[in-house]
């Protein structure tokens, strides 16, 4: 049986090493790494350590190095295609059937790295001679030393047609054709791809050329012209210096992401060498991926002009989706015109640095530029800026990410405008009067009150600890049946404060889902809910004996259900508004209490006691909506 390198590869990939070992040995964490004590020989003082990122382990005793495989075949005594499978059950991997095939591929693309290879040497050879003068008085001029031209592999095609074809004529045409060396017209003789440019070998994360890139020298266009896709090369799945920055993130704990390789190489030279860059296209998929296994939050650092900070925003919404809790990206902006380059010329790598540490989350960085996106001065303008805020945080698939980032657009959107809707900055009391039992949308109004000033946030405390579970198990009973409440209440209900963490999270997603889903009804959001961890407690809100609201009940459909379905509404409306402005009334109540006792004058005597009524009223409210006000 053949397996090619690539399946091994991702069989490793998948396992974790430290778990694997840590099932027989002892481990234990240190940094980035873990350590044991040596199973292969004996000692007291643990030298053997385990690398999950890199995949291996080494003991700088006994010298014993190896993967997962090895693992599996020295300690636990197993043959290879043993160790394989089951390692391959483990991964969740089937192991591939013999395929004279895929051998027969594993073995052209060793043979292709051989080609890459050849040619990177040959480059290399030809920058070095006497053709190559002008090629290294460029790279003196853009400040790259020797030694940085020898350890990223620079190089010279020459201005010729056949030259690299001659020089690797060991190879057959159509190999070098295959590798990307070569390009093939119909009807003509295959030439060279790259003449009179500047090459930079591409590597692998193992550090084998895979490709090239080339920087004309002179005029012409393309000024930069890479390798195209190749079995071994595929753009949107390789990072630039990915084998060098990998072992150096491990160090500086981070991870930089620049435009081109350009920028990764001033970056070296400067003595910065955590820095990656992608391949001529937008960050991947793939390609997050790969900065996520390397660091949690990588830094964009994207030039300051507008393409540069477009292409952070492509790079924004690409991530989005693939959020999860812990793992986002940053992002930090250059000077406008400035590239790396010009930024550690100028300033040195404590420039540079300084770049980073103003880096901004991702966040921070959708919200700056929506808001500048256009004028925010009508109510429509206002309304477009919400609908591209929560529009990105709807593309986010993992739920809890979701419900913060709306929360952070809402809290940010409510800042914003908080001086131009000076009436938003507390909720308002419902002040009854006798108008209060007239039609739904007529008379139940909550009106606000002059004389009423926001709560202290002690005192806000104090009103906030008043809310009991049943009102809230009925609200959010409420809500599960009539979910187009829901849209209706969204700034009510986002404000209301709930003190038991689950029913707060319920009431969350639920307002989350009917925003993103117009016209749903109970089994509708129901079905949103299913696969969630708050279903249980609503399906359990659902079934509940004890709650004896109107709004609570199931209603079959008839033309009394429907009546019955007005009335329902009409009193979760004036539900809803009752038990967010009780709160604050007993809040405002506290603090007024406190005043007259220190002043013991008439005014506040008056205000106590307007508030205590106000206080009254809303409990009496509360009773007359519920059937059965004892169970409260």
């Amino acid at each position: 049986m053949t397996l090619t390198p690539q399946w091994l590869d991702e069989l490793r990939s998948r396992i974790t090493l430290s778990t694997l070992i840590g099932r027989t040995v002892k481990i234990i964490r240190a940094g980035r790494e873990y350590k044991a004590c040596c199973p292969f020989h004996n000692e007291k003082t643990p030298s053997f350590t385990i690398n999950d990122e890199k995949g291996f382990y080494h003991c700088f005793g006994c010298g014993a190095h190896g993967d997962a495989i090895r693992w599996m075949t020295e300690q636990r005594g197993l043959g290879f295609m043993d160790a394989v499978k089951e390692l391959a059950v483990e991964a969740g991997m089937d192991v591939p059937a013999p395929d004279p095939r895929a051998a027969k591929k594993a073995e052209a693309q060793a043979s292709l790295r051989d080609v890459t290879q050849a040619a990177a040497d040959w480059f290399a050879q030809q920058l070095a001679s006497s053709n190559g003068a002008p090629a290294r008085d460029y790279l003196k001029r853009r400040g790259i030393s020797d030694a940085t031209r020898e350890a990223f592999g620079f190089g010279l095609a020459p201005d010729s047609r056949g030259s690299l074809k001659e020089a690797l004529k060991k190879f057959p045409t159509q190999m070098l054709v295959e590798a990307g060396m070569l390009i093939a017209v119909d009807g003509k003789e295959p030439y060279d791809r790259f003449r009179g440019r500047l090459m930079i070998p591409i590597r692998d994360a193992r550090g084998r050329v895979i490709a090239f890139g080339g920087r004309i020298l002179g005029d012409g266009e393309p000024k930069y012209l890479n390798s195209p896709d190749t079995p071994l090369f595929d753009k949107g799945r390789v990072l630039y210096n990915l084998d060098k920055a990998s072992p150096a993130s491990r160090r500086t704990n981070r991870v930089i992401v620049v435009e081109g390789y350009m920028d990764v190489i001033a970056l070296a030279e400067a003595g910065i060498a955590d820095a990656v860059a992608p391949l001529g296209t937008a960050l991947t998929e793939n390609q997050l991926g790969l900065l996520w296994r390397m660091m949690p939050v990588p830094v964009l650092c994207f030039d300051g002009d507008a393409a540069g900070q477009k292409a952070a925003m492509r790079a924004a919404a690409r991530a989005l989706p693939l959020l999860r809790p812990g793992f986002s990206l940053a992002f930090a902006t250059l000077p406008p015109g400035q590239d790396p380059d010009d930024l550690v010329r100028a300033k040195g790598a404590e420039g540079f640095e300084a770049i980073l540490e103003s880096a901004e989350p991702l966040v921070e960085r959708l919200w700056a530029h929506e808001v500048a996106a256009g004028p925010l001065t009508t109510p429509e303008e206002r309304a477009a800026l919400k609908s591209r805020l929560l529009a990105h945080a709807d593309g986010i698939e993992d739920a809890d990410v979701r419900h913060h980032y709306r929360e952070a657009f809402r809290e940010r959107l409510d800042v914003l405008f908080a001086r131009a809707r000076p009436e938003r900055s507390a909720r308002q009391p419902w002040t009854g009067g006798a108008g209060a039992r007239g039609g739904w949308g007529g008379g139940r109004r909550f009106q606000p009150d002059p004389r009423l000033q926001p709560p202290g946030a002690e005192t806000r405390i104090i009103g906030e600890a008043g809310i009991s579970a049943p009102y809230i198990a009925a609200l959010l009973a409420g809500l599960l049946r009539h979910p187009s409440a829901l849209a209706r209440h969204e700034e009510e209900l986002s404000r209301l404060f709930i003190p038991d963490s689950a029913d707060a999270e319920l009431l969350a997603v639920m307002l989350d889902s009917a925003i993103a889903h117009e016209g749903l009804d109970c089994e509708g959001l129901l079905a949103i809910l299913e696969p969630m961890k708050v279903y249980n407690r609503a399906t359990t809100l659902l079934r509940a004996d004890g709650m004896h609201f109107s709004f609570t009940r199931r209603l079959e459909d008839s033309d009394e259900a429907e009546a019955a379905r007005e009335t329902a509404l009409r009193d979760l409306d004036e539900y809803i508004g009752v038990l967010v402005t009780q709160p604050e009334i007993r809040a405002r109540l506290a603090e007024a209490t406190a005043e007259f006792q220190r002043t013991m004058d008439e005014e506040g005597l008056a205000r106590q006691q307007t508030l205590r009524a106000l206080d009254e009223d809303l409990t009496r409210r509360l009773a007359a909506l519920s059937e059965n006000s004892s169970q409260f």
